[in-house]
């Protein structure tokens, strides 16, 4: 989610972001009630659209019963969603993970905040013109993110596959000047992570965010290679809430994460995307 990211996605992605123009409540009109109740309030989640709007759907009717309204506004970029919750346009958002948030603030001047993770995208290797790893030829071309922890990440996988060996250490700031063997002399081409499933007639393989492998139409049990459940990746990378400095808090924000940590989303997740989207370890 899944993939995140100067940045990937530092410029918006081809497909520009959806919706944004209505404005939620403002922390002090969500607590008007008072903070020892969430009941009554309505929160605006800005999220990409798959697996994220999925599972807030998910939750929107176990919120209502709660008295708590989800509005949900669909982005399909990595930018906006962070400008428009660090502007007061969301009151929370959910597409990104940690080390992609911690780059965003880095980079913008914010200071956005986690409240807890929710699910886990392993990123996989898929065939494009090339079917099986061991068929690479010399001068692969090999589609990655383009944004700085997903492109580390990718070449992480692509190490741990053969493909390729890093800088000892580098870890999840690598990028492709740290690659230090090369036996097939493969090409490493940086994308938006959006357009890599559209790229592959292009590409001998790709590796790509479980999020943008399902919305491309690829299937997970498809790819040639996948992050596993206890690697660097799986630790590092659950997609998280995250919200305004100072709204950490806010009863009905802190609802919302319990909502999508609870075993009843944990099960939607596990039974709605046969693998290319896992709970956190959080939400199991």
């Amino acid at each position: 989610m899944k993939k995140f990211l100067g940045i990937l996605l530092t410029t918006a992605l081809a497909f520009g972001a959806v919706g944004c123009s209505s404005s939620p409540e403002t922390p002090a009109d969500a607590n008007a009630e008072g903070q020892e109740s969430a009941e009554g309030s309505k929160i605006v989640v800005g999220a990409s659209p798959s697996p994220h709007v999925e599972i807030l759907k998910a939750a929107q009717p176990i919120l209502a019963e709660q008295g708590i309204t989800l509005e949900i506004k669909e982005f399909t970029d990595y930018i906006l969603p962070n400008k428009a919750l660090d502007g007061g346009d969301l009151d929370a958002n959910y597409f990104q993970h940690q080390p992609y948030l911690d780059t965003f603030n880095k980079d913008n001047g914010m200071e956005l905040q986690s409240l807890g993770g929710i699910h886990y995208e392993p990123m996989g290797i898929f065939a494009g013109n090339t079917k099986t790893l061991d068929e690479l030829k010399d001068g692969a071309k090999i589609g990655v993110p383009n944004d700085p922890t997903n492109e580390a990440r990718a070449l992480l996988l692509l190490q741990e596959n053969g493909v390729i060996t890093l800088k000892d250490g580098i870890g999840i700031t690598a990028t492709k000047m740290d690659i230090v063997d090369n036996p097939k002399n493969v090409e490493i081409e940086e994308m938006e992570a959006a357009v890599l499933p559209k790229s592959m007639t292009s590409l001998d393989i790709a590796v790509i965010n479980g999020n943008y492998a399902l919305s491309g139409g690829l299937s997970i049990k498809d790819a040639l290679a996948i992050e596993t459940a206890d690697s660097l990746a799986a630790e590092t990378y659950a997609n998280i809430i995250a919200v305004r400095k100072g709204d950490e808090e806010r009863p009905e924000l802190k609802k919302l994460v319990e909502v999508l940590q609870s075993k009843e989303i944990a099960d939607y997740i596990t039974n709605t995307f046969e693998g290319a989207v896992a709970p956190s370890v959080a939400a199991k």
